[in-house]
């Protein structure tokens, strides 16, 4: 029998259940309007993650307390809503329920937008041995790992082992890629060597591969040339038109039986859709992501809805957080009209793309102009710093920024474990008997 139970008020009007609380959870949330619709959000962590930012935190540039924020501050003056911290486990479309780790909920319409996870495409090695930067507590592990590997670089004589510790391997080349490529360059020029004076930085090399002709293939290849011509400037080893076959925790070997050494692979290419068992076939593409026609609804299903990167229109969209906001506020608005014939069909407004590589140099494409350099790193930061929930996490950010911009420096290198976790090397002290002490002072 479960301890826990969902403790829903009854419902005077119609209950919606949303899964998952990214960029199209917390927009339907808010902008649902009518007062007699019961509002559900269930997601497994407490607050809102602002994913564009993760790499800053695996990076020491930010604190996660910064780009993330509790649902239960964000929605406190909104009626007839419920947060319910809780594990999805399965979809009961028969009985209008889904089945969760704190039991059964009941739903008069169920919108799916639990987003995206790794892609490891079935290699265990892969899933095994490298760092996904797909949630905050991933960009922490991260962050702990290559400040340790810079500790334990102290700690070794053999320079090939040392070379292991500091030579750091991103694996895709898309904006996540990219910036973190772009950000390790940053911190081995500007701000390592400060702290770990007595390390050669000669040795920390940075790789990125593509298993494309080029960086950022969403953008135009004009954009794409640019940003690989930041990444060059910055020391960054751009690999181009290769994959990686297998990972062992030392060694990388890629598809055409080229291999890298390395203690620490960043794994970011590619996503696919978080499922959820219960729902028919037809439902679904090979892929797992849920087919969903002009007004989101999941296919053969008037009452379940799929947003974002779970969502695959007639004509397929880009896995990015507009797309899923703009669904998000589509849907909003036709559950608030009271006549479902009057709904409107979801169409996409491409606003533009944007990444960042470093200091000044970013590359940006909006409604159809192309900009670079400072221009485009200005309104990177502008843009990620309005769309960042609640006053203070905008000027927490700010401020870092600011300091890192014009100290050249960052103030959050910390190595923040659990109390289980111990990555003191462990080392066992030489006993001599009072005979052996005896003829060592002698």
């Amino acid at each position: 029998m479960n301890a826990f139970e969902p403790n829903l008020p009854a419902s005077t009007g119609k209950r919606i259940v949303i899964v998952g609380g990214g960029f199209a959870g917390i927009t339907l949330a808010q902008k649902i309007a009518r007062p007699d619709y019961q509002v559900v959000l269930i997601d497994k962590n407490n607050f809102h993650q602002f994913q564009p930012l993760f790499y800053q935190v695996a990076t020491a540039g930010l604190e996660p307390s910064a780009i993330s924020y509790p649902f239960r501050k964000w929605f406190q003056n909104k009626a007839n809503f419920h947060f319910r911290l809780a594990e999805v486990l399965a979809i009961q479309p028969e009985l209008h329920q889904i089945e969760t780790s704190i039991g059964p909920i009941e739903y008069d319409y169920l919108v799916l937008a639990m987003g995206a996870t790794t892609n490891f495409y079935g290699n265990p090695s892969l899933e095994e041995y490298t760092f996904p930067l797909k949630s905050i507590h991933e960009s922490l592990a991260f962050r702990n790992s290559i400040l340790n590997k810079f500790e334990q670089a102290l700690l070794v004589n053999d320079v090939n082992a040392r070379r292991r510790l500091l030579q750091f391997i991103v694996v895709g080349g898309g904006p996540t890629g990219v910036e973190v490529s772009g950000a390790l360059a940053e911190m081995k020029k500007f701000i390592l060597p400060k702290d770990y004076p007595e390390l050669d930085f000669d040795l920390m090399q940075i790789y990125l591969v593509e298993g494309s002709d080029r960086v950022l293939n969403a953008m135009s290849p004009a954009s794409s040339w640019r940003a690989q011509e930041y990444l060059d400037q910055f020391g960054v080893k751009v690999i181009l038109g290769k994959t990686v076959n297998s990972y062992d925790g030392s060694v990388l070997t890629l598809s055409d039986q080229t291999t890298l050494e390395s203690k620490t692979v960043i794994w970011a290419a590619g996503v696919k859709a978080a499922s959820i068992p219960g729902l028919e076939e037809q439902a679904y593409l090979p892929n797992k992501r849920l087919k969903v026609d002009q007004f989101n609804k999941v296919n053969g299903y008037e009452d379940i809805f799929a947003l974002g990167d779970m969502a695959v229109t007639e004509t397929p969209l880009p896995q990015v957080a507009q797309v899923a906001i703009q669904q998000a506020a589509r849907l909003a608005a036709n559950l608030n009209k009271k006549n479902s014939n009057k709904w409107s069909p979801f169409k996409y407004h491409n606003r533009g793309t944007m990444a960042t590589v470093g200091r000044n140099k970013a590359v940006a494409e909006i409604y159809g102009l192309r900009f670079s350099g400072f221009v485009a790193w200005f309104i990177w930061m502008f843009i990620h710093l309005v769309s960042l929930l609640g006053f203070k996490n905008r000027m927490q950010t700010f401020i870092n920024w600011a300091w890192n911009y014009f100290s050249y420096d960052q103030t959050l290198r910390l190595i923040i474990h659990s109390k289980k976790e111990n990555t003191i090397p462990s080392y066992q002290p030489t006993i001599y008997s009072s005979d052996k002490k005896a003829a060592l002072v002698a």
